[in-house]
């Protein structure tokens, strides 16, 4: 069991660290793959070059690090901020409207960043004025947009989607191309449950509609903004040249081989990134200076997120290495639970450890075992991939170490204490269930 004890070691230092301490997570990473290394005793070296090897070998890191560049070219270049704009002219008429438009944003934010952090304070700077001047309490302001803010890990494209399916024990099942679409239906299910509970709040809090002077004319944003729209050619041209028909088609027309080298998660943040500098190009800079000091802002970012990714697959290769898949299975396995009860298991530790991490850390640290472990209970391959994200989803709404309920509560100017029962009860618990009931197929995907 050598492999479970280096598991638990490695949870407890990155919670330690990053938790307790308030160390940044990347550090918590590096300092948690050494001890899992460690466990290897007398081929401690053998096991940390495997980790390292595995990790600078791996395309998945490429992809996952341009995904961070391209959420940070969108929100520069102000293209999310007229995608909320048309999205207000569309909702905001309506009672409550404001939390619809916080709602759906989060999803498309989520959808091109996976960053909760970034969608809380993207979307809720926006959103949050515009839920209180509706009559939304500022706790339920900060609640909603706090709740959604992982809403980009259950969508795709999303980095902890790429460490999930690059780890051994789950990319001999499943691969991100195979998981794109599905994970679409199964990030579906969570936004429209959270629509619905826009709707129980609208009724319950008597909402009504946003100021009709913070709303502009449809005819107005969309003229102004209809080429932000633009964005979403350089995810739905990857997926069509990938998979379904059109996919079959393209291997017909050029071959099997010229058609595996189309990489859904390498062209996607390259598209997306190249459109959005071409939609944005007057609010860039014009001399090398300025793109200096622009590279400088996003740089820092990889300080953490480059380590974070890096070193979670790193983790995750030394930690297979150990055997740690096969000796959680056999553990697991001996529960001998119906397969629902073992996804809610599974989704009550997912979250636990979602708490006081981020859903990229989660996924590193639990998510080959946690499917290795629906797998042993009955469950198929790619539900029990999607359920796993939808757990890990719970990043921005699981007290009291979320990053996003203290963004959003800042914007709110709320007490973000007073937001940690709403959020359990609204947002974590249920999509532990829907979650649960995605992996034993009763909300297919």
């Amino acid at each position: 069991m050598l492999g479970i004890w280096a598991l638990v070691a490695y949870i407890a230092i990155i919670i330690a660290w990053n938790g307790v301490f308030k160390r940044n997570i990347g550090e918590a990473m590096i300092l948690g793959f050494v001890a899992v290394a460690a466990f290897g005793g007398s081929s401690f070296l053998d096991i940390l070059w495997a980790g390292l090897k595995g990790a600078a070998t791996e395309e998945i890191v490429f992809a996952a690090l341009t995904f961070v560049f391209m959420g940070f070219v969108l929100g520069k270049t102000g293209v999310v901020d007229q995608l909320i704009a048309m999205l207000n002219s569309l909702l905001g008429r309506r009672r409550g409207g404001a939390a619809y438009v916080s709602t759906v944003a989060s999803g498309l934010f989520g959808a091109v960043s996976g960053s909760g952090s970034g969608n809380a304070a993207a979307v809720g700077s926006v959103t949050i004025p515009w839920m209180e001047k509706s009559n939304f309490s500022p706790k339920l302001s900060a609640t909603i947009v706090a709740g959604n803010a992982g809403l980009g890990i259950a969508i795709p494209p999303s980095s902890s989607l790429f460490i999930l399916t690059g780890s051994a024990a789950v990319a001999s099942y499943v691969t991100a191309d195979q998981l794109f679409v599905a994970l679409f239906l199964g990030g579906a299910w969570t936004l429209l449950y959270r629509l619905i509970l826009v709707y129980y709040f609208v009724r319950r809090h008597k909402i009504g509609a946003v100021d009709p002077t913070l709303i502009e004319p449809f005819k107005r944003t969309f003229a102004a903004g209809w080429s932000s729209l633009l964005v979403f050619i350089g995810i739905i041209v990857p997926v069509l040249l990938t998979s379904g028909p059109t996919g079959d088609a393209l291997v017909s027309w050029i071959g099997e081989d010229p058609a595996d080298e189309i990489s859904i998660i390498t062209w996607i943040p390259v598209l997306v990134t190249i459109i959005g500098l071409i939609l944005g190009r007057k609010a860039l800079p014009r001399r090398a200076s300025g793109w200096w000091q622009l590279l400088g802002e996003v740089g820092p970012r990889y300080a953490v997120i480059g380590a974070t990714l890096f070193f979670a697959f790193a983790a995750a290769e030394s930690l297979g290495e150990l055997g740690l898949a096969e000796q959680l299975a056999s553990l697991l396995g001996e529960l001998d639970l119906p397969p629902f009860l073992v996804a809610l298991v599974i989704g009550l530790i997912v979250v636990g450890v979602a708490a006081p991490l981020t859903a990229t850390a989660t996924v590193a640290a639990v998510g080959p075992v946690a499917f290795t472990t629906l797998l042993a209970a009955g469950v198929s391959p790619i539900p029990a991939a999607v359920a796993i994200l939808v757990f890990a989803s719970t990043e921005g709404a699981s007290p009291p170490g979320a990053a996003p309920i203290y963004i959003a509560s800042g914007i709110a100017r709320v007490n973000p204490a007073r937001t940690f029962v709403p959020l359990v009860v609204w947002y974590v618990l249920p999509i532990l269930v829907i979650g649960s009931l995605i992996a034993v197929g009763v909300l297919p995907v």
